[in-house]
């Protein structure tokens, strides 16, 4: 198995090997972290006049460039920074971004936090949580009523629709659950379709577009808070551990006070009354909280070796 993300000229192939997680060869890691270390050299820092931030597309871009406006202005203040939203499209446009230099501050999803770290130089350090610091999402599979699709084996010969081949509770999970569980493959049991967000793949099923898909439910019920689909359009068949949510850091070369004083803008942030407040309560969140990759995203790298998952960057 071979699975391709691509954008513009920048590639990751995620290839089926026996290996353990690791960093690209053009970073370092000396502490074990398993994250790029700041390079040493202040020549190999970076210090941009105008921080760059994108937040995962698990929906349409314009949705969140307000929600995320007033962190922004927060973030300039907090830094000294002009910092401008960037509406990526794909999770594979964000990584590329990040990569390439164009991306300083981000929220990659939860399946994409590894290729990110792995590749791109992602650093992160926090994740949305509840009031009482728990965190997390489930994966869902859903149906819609009628579909005759009352169980997982009822989607033998049917499509499933699938967000893209990073994401984790879109694609990876799924993928190793409907294995490990249910004894089912995609093109063997079943026909995968790719609809490319999460917010397609709930939709399609709302509107009978898909029999049936594998989603995140923080984003379900979000769009349901919004009445962008009614809770009575779907039903779910299959819901999933506990994994973490979309985790936010910033690319390893800038400066080390700055990244201090982004980090210290996500915990200073005031929720109360803000867009993201308004925003991420439908899913329960209520303030960010401190993780590590290492730990925080034990969960996802397992189901990558699962599914014999490593990544190489080219």
């Amino acid at each position: 198995m071979k699975l391709n993300v691509k954008a513009a000229v920048f590639a990751i192939s995620m290839v089926m090997t026996s290996g353990a997680f690791a960093l690209d060869a053009r970073f370092k890691d000396t502490d074990g972290d398993l994250l790029a270390d700041i390079p040493t050299n202040p020549a190999e820092q970076i210090d941009p006049a105008t921080l760059i931030f994108a937040y995962t597309p698990v929906e349409d871009p314009a949705v969140y460039a307000k929600v995320w406006d007033g962190f922004l202005r927060h973030m300039e203040k907090v830094t000294g920074k002009k910092v401008q939203f960037f509406p990526v499209q794909s999770n594979a446009a964000q990584l590329e971004a990040m990569r390439a230099g164009r991306l300083h501050v981000a929220g990659f999803n939860t399946g994409s936090n590894p290729i990110a770290v792995a590749c791109s130089g992602f650093r992160p350090f926090a994740m949305m949580a509840r009031a009482d610091n728990s965190f997390g999402y489930e994966m869902e599979i859903i149906t819609y009523p009628g579909s005759g699709i009352e169980k997982i084996e009822d989607i033998k010969g049917k499509k499933l629709a699938f967000t893209s081949e990073t994401s984790n509770s879109g694609f990876k999970a799924p993928s190793a659950l409907l294995k490990a569980e249910f004894k089912m493959a995609a093109k063997v049991d079943f026909e995968p379709v790719f609809s490319g967000k999460h917010d397609n793949s709930i939709l399609g099923v709302a509107n009978k577009d898909y029999p049936a898909a594998a989603i995140a439910n923080s984003v379900m019920k979000r769009m349901i808070q919004r009445n962008v689909i009614k809770a009575d359009q779907v039903k779910t068949i299959y819901k999933s551990q506990t994994f973490p949510t979309t985790g936010y850091g910033v690319v390893y070369n800038l400066k080390p006070e700055l990244q201090a004083k982004i980090k210290e803008a996500f915990f200073s942030f005031p929720w109360e009354g803000s867009d993201l407040q308004k925003e991420f309560s439908k899913s329960g969140e209520a303030k960010f909280i401190e993780i590590t990759h290492k730990k925080d995203w034990d969960v996802v790298r397992k189901i990558d070796a699962a599914l014999g998952v490593t990544y190489t960057c080219k």
